[in-house]
């Protein structure tokens, strides 16, 4: 039997992918958002497995952080914003915070301008293939990094934040549990800001505080207008309340074999 995984182009060797508007994209991915929906933990365990049976995890974040970017071009081109703004891309410390950044440099190579935001108490990511792809900003004219580590850190981006193109929310991912921690708590509702000044919200995986197997969100919780999700469908994403707060979801195939998936 043919692995599925491979049927249609993995975003980071699609050298098509930006010239596609969501609908293509959703086309381009269909195989990937036919598959039968999964929750958090099978998604994690299907990561793991991949892995050990060779897959990088920086080439899975390539993939994931890929596709967020050609998500991202394209909604900023459907809601009239492109070139009215920078993308403001808000990482979290792990490796959702990762495919933030990778979907930064993509975005910056395409000749967007993007701020990339460390949300962490601490000054790096907290993960290998999260903390090189920080690094490889440095050598990216078009990407402004900043780290902020505080609410009031946060706050002072909420000024003239009506004039960003686009906020993607790379916060967390699989990996939400309970209450929101400073300055995550505060993030998010800058998103939220963000939302209500008519700036578009793309979240990474998952709406930040939306459990991915239940659906049912913490607060704050960002309220997405379109969410890319990776490998399968999300469980909670289908849910009443997950499916409001995800918006529109693309499903993205990020070169997890067959062999490793739950089933």
């Amino acid at each position: 039997m043919p692995d599925l995984a491979a049927a249609a182009p993995l975003p980071a060797d699609d050298p098509d992918l930006f010239a596609l508007d969501l609908r293509g994209l959703r086309r381009r991915w269909a195989e990937a958002a036919s598959r039968s929906a999964i929750g958090a933990e099978a998604m994690a365990g299907a990561d793991r497995r991949a892995q050990r049976l060779g897959v990088p995890g920086e080439r899975l974040m390539e993939h994931a952080g890929t596709a967020v970017a050609a998500a991202a071009r394209a909604l900023i081109a459907d809601t009239d914003r492109l070139g009215k703004g920078p993308v403001l891309v808000l990482c979290g410390p792990g490796n959702n915070g990762g495919d933030g950044l990778v979907a930064a440099r993509r975005l910056a190579r395409l000749g967007i301008e993007v701020v990339a935001v460390l949300v962490s108490s601490e000054a790096r990511p907290s993960t290998p293939d999260a903390a090189r792809n920080w690094d490889r900003l440095d050598a990216e004219p078009r990407v402004t990094r900043l780290h902020v580590a505080s609410p009031f850190e946060v706050g002072i981006l909420a000024h003239g934040i009506e004039r960003a193109a686009l906020v993607v929310d790379a916060l967390l991912g699989t990996g939400v549990r309970g209450a929101l921690r400073e300055p995550i708590r505060s993030a998010v509702s800058l998103a939220m800001t963000a939302r209500a000044a008519g700036v578009p919200i793309l979240a990474v995986d998952a709406p930040t505080a939306v459990d991915l197997t239940s659906g049912r969100p913490s607060e704050p919780v960002v309220r997405a207008h379109l969410t890319v999700t990776f490998h399968r469908p999300k469980v909670g994403l289908r849910t009443k309340v997950g499916a409001a707060l995800a918006g529109r979801v693309l499903v993205a195939p990020i070169g997890i074999p067959r062999i490793a998936d739950p089933g």
